[in-house]
C-alpha cells in the first residue's frame, strides 16, 4: 500500500439475512489531514463485534445505522501520526472509534490515551475495553451474583462470556457455560475454571443443561437468545436476574422464529417468579463507572485471576470474511484484526 492512500471498507449494500462479502466494498482514498483541535490516527488493531451487524441494518435501534457508501464502524487501537489536539502527541497509542480504515481523524471525543508504550495495546479492545466492561457491569450491577448461586452464560469462550464466568467464579458462584463444540467447552472448564460447559450443538442440549443446573439458575447472562434461552427459561429460579447485552442468534434473522408464541409464558414467569430481565448499552449506561472496572480488571489480570484469549487475524483485507465468520461462531476468543504494523 502506498502511504499516500487510505484503505477503507464501506457498506456497499444492506444484507438480507447473513452478511456476504458483496455487502462490503474496499476503497482507497487520500489520507485525511487533521485540522485545528484534531489528530490523525493510524489504525493498528480493529475490533470486530456482533453489534456491527445491527448497524448494517436501517431498522430503528439504539444507534444510527451505517449509511450506504460510508465507512463501517468499529473500535480501534491506533497511533497518533499528527496532533493538533492538546493532550495527544505523535506516537501516543489511543483507543478510538475510527472504523474499518487505515487512517482516521478525531476531535478527541471518546478518545482514550493509552500512552507511548502500553504493554498489550490490543487488550483495550477486549478484556480492558467494551467486552470486558460489558461483562463486569452486566454481571455485577444487574446480575448481582451471590456466593453459592448458579450463574449461566452462553458464548462462554467469547470475550464477554468468558469474562462473565470468571468474575462469577471470583464471587463464589457455580458457573455453567454454554459454547459450540468440544474444544470450546474444554477450554471453558480447563482454562477458565467453569464448573461445567454444555455444547449447544448437542441433540440433548436442554437435558444436559437441566442436569448441570441441579439447583436451577439464579443469573443468566443473555447474549445469544434463540434455542439457548428456550432451554434456560424453565430453569430460572424465583428472583433470578437476566442481564441482556445481545442476541447474536437473531442478528441475521429476517422474520420471527417459527413455532408457538412463548411470549405469554415468558411474561407469566417474569411475574410469578419475580424475575428481573434488563437490557443495557454499556457506554450509554455505565460510562462513568469505567475507572472502577479498569482498577478491578487490572488487578485481576496482574494477579492471574482472569484469563483472556485473543483471536488475532493478520491483514486488513481479511476483515469482511472474519466478520462473517464471527456471526457464525467461527472465532475462538476476542476477534481482532491487525490492520498495520506499529
Amino acid at each position: 500500500m502506498s502511504q499516500a492512500q487510505n484503505r477503507r471498507f464501506v457498506l456497499a449494500s444492506r444484507p438480507q439475512g447473513a452478511p456476504t462479502p458483496e455487502n462490503f466494498r474496499l476503497e482507497t482514498a487520500e489520507i485525511p489531514q487533521p485540522g485545528a483541535g484534531e489528530v490523525l490516527l493510524k489504525t493498528i488493531y480493529l475490533s470486530l463485534d456482533p453489534y456491527m451487524r445491527g448497524r448494517m441494518s436501517d431498522a430503528e435501534s439504539y444507534a444510527d445505522p451505517v449509511a450506504i457508501d460510508e465507512v463501517m464502524v468499529g473500535g480501534t487501537v491506533s497511533k497518533v501520526v499528527e496532533s493538533n489536539l492538546e493532550g495527544f502527541a505523535a506516537g501516543d497509542w489511543v483507543l478510538s472509534f475510527t472504523g474499518w480504515q487505515d487512517y482516521g481523524i478525531s476531535d478527541g471525543e471518546g478518545l482514550l490515551n493509552l500512552g507511548q508504550s502500553p504493554t498489550m495495546p490490543s487488550y483495550a479492545l477486549g478484556i480492558m475495553g467494551m467486552p470486558g466492561f460489558t461483562a463486569y457491569m452486566g454481571l455485577l450491577d444487574i446480575g448481582a451474583p451471590k456466593a453459592g448461586e448458579t450463574v449461566v452464560v452462553a458464548a462462554a469462550t467469547g470475550p464477554v462470556g468468558a469474562t462473565v464466568g470468571q468474575i462469577a467464579k471470583l464471587k463464589g458462584c457455580k458457573v455453567i457455560g454454554i459454547a459450540g463444540g468440544d474444544e470450546k467447552c474444554s477450554y471453558a472448564k480447563e482454562v477458565l475454571g467453569f464448573d461445567a460447559c454444555i455444547d449447544h450443538k448437542a441433540d440433548d442440549f436442554a437435558a444436559q443443561l437441566n442436569a448441570a443446573c441441579d439447583n436451577g439458575i439464579d443469573v443468566y447472562f443473555e447474549n445469544v437468545g434463540g434455542k439457548v434461552f428456550d432451554a434456560v427459561m424453565p430453569l430460572l429460579n424465583t428472583s433470578a436476574r437476566v442481564p441482556v447485552c445481545g442476541l447474536i442468534s437473531q442478528y441475521n434473522a429476517t422474520s420471527l422464529p417459527e413455532g408457538p408464541d412463548r411470549m405469554s409464558m415468558l411474561m407469566g414467569m417474569l411475574l410469578v417468579k419475580r424475575i428481573k430481565m434488563q437490557g443495557f448499552i454499556i457506554f450509554d449506561d455505565y460510562a462513568d463507572r469505567y475507572p472502577e472496572f479498569a482498577q478491578d480488571m487490572t488487578t485481576w489480570l496482574t494477579e492471574g485471576k482472569i484469563k483472556y484469549k485473543e483471536h488475532l487475524i493478520e491483514g486488513f483485507e481479511n476483515t469482511p470474511e472474519a466478520f462473517i465468520g464471527l456471526l457464525e461462531g467461527k472465532n475462538f476468543g476476542k476477534l481482532v484484526i491487525k490492520v498495520n504494523d506499529d
